[in-house]
């Protein structure tokens, strides 16, 4: 099987090159690959790619993600958000390929407390989220061999996330302040790796499988929970002494205003996606608790 992977060196591209190199032939581009070839702006130059290699797999793992940037910038997000993903699913429908995408839980409005279902009626509250769900509805239009995976509050070892700025700022500053009525579970790109190549594989035998699905790691927290979580974590470890904030404030998200506005609840509901590939996704704690050993972020000081 021949794979081509968009948005190699992102946090989830980076570790779907591990998850996806047992599956078969592995082609992995970027926006910086040689002549453009993984240029989300370039539509048509994309749809060359694709009909030059032939691949019998595409992961799209690229996206616009600059939530409150989006909002001064909304035809480029929609461009690399939404036609681009929907110029993949094309081309992988003249080919017979199976197409992989992936979407956010900022599709829905964040109202209620129940976790969001696959069918419940979407209505994004920013334009990063409405280029989201576009993106996802012409995916799941163009080619019926599709599976889109809506997830949330991303993080991986690889590059800045919200625990590695938790963590610096509790060596820097005696009080932290830190939204208390967002809701959602901290989900890590290796796990929505392992699970994509998981899913791919059962699809060889299943193909009526394809669809769309929720994934997330178990269990919810809010973004000050998260933040008091990795701090204790902090204080038990070798470098604990180095900790010096004091207290770890909860607020309203109204108290810090950005461009684009949040969900509050972005809690996701897996069972569909557990009972359909036969998963039991792991708690959300085991992942950051397994991020924070890998970045090793107790022991040795960070860049």
């Amino acid at each position: 099987m021949k794979i081509l992977l968009f948005g190699k060196n992102g946090q989830l591209g980076w570790e779907l090159q591990r998850s996806l190199a047992p599956l078969g032939e592995l082609v992995a581009l970027d926006a910086r690959s040689k002549d453009g070839a993984g240029d989300f702006t370039q539509l048509a130059a994309l749809a060359e790619t694709v009909q030059q290699l032939r691949p019998d797999l595409i992961v799209n793992a690229a996206a616009y993600t600059a939530v409150d940037r989006a909002e001064s910038e909304p035809e480029l997000a929609r461009t690399i958000n939404a036609l681009a993903p929907g110029v993949l699913a094309e081309e992988a429908h003249k080919l017979g390929a199976l197409m992989v995408h992936y979407s956010t839980d900022y599709v829905f409005d964040g109202s209620g407390e129940r976790p969001w279902r696959e069918n419940d009626t979407p209505s994004p509250l920013n334009v990063y989220g409405r280029t989201k769900l576009e993106g996802e509805q012409r995916v799941r239009a163009a080619t019926a061999r599709h599976l889109v995976f809506r997830t949330s509050w991303v993080y991986a070892a690889r590059g800045s996330n919200f625990a590695r700025t938790m963590l610096r700022l509790a060596r820097e500053r005696e009080r932290l302040t830190v939204i208390a009525d967002q809701f959602g579970a901290p989900t890590g790109a290796d796990l929505l790796a392992d699970v994509t190549a998981h899913a791919i594989r059962q699809l060889q035998v299943k193909p009526e499988n394809a669809g769309l699905y929720h994934l997330a790691a178990a269990g919810e927290t809010s973004w000050h929970g998260y933040a008091q979580w990795i701090v204790d974590c902090a204080r038990r470890a070798p470098r604990a002494a180095e900790i010096r904030v004091t207290a770890i404030e909860p607020i309203p998200a109204q108290a810090y205003p950005l461009p684009a506005t949040r969900p509050h609840n972005s809690r996701l509901d897996t069972s569909l996606l557990q009972a359909t590939f036969g998963l039991v996704l792991p708690s959300w704690q085991s992942g950051v608790q397994r991020m924070l050993a890998e970045i090793d972020c107790f022991s040795e000081a960070q860049p």
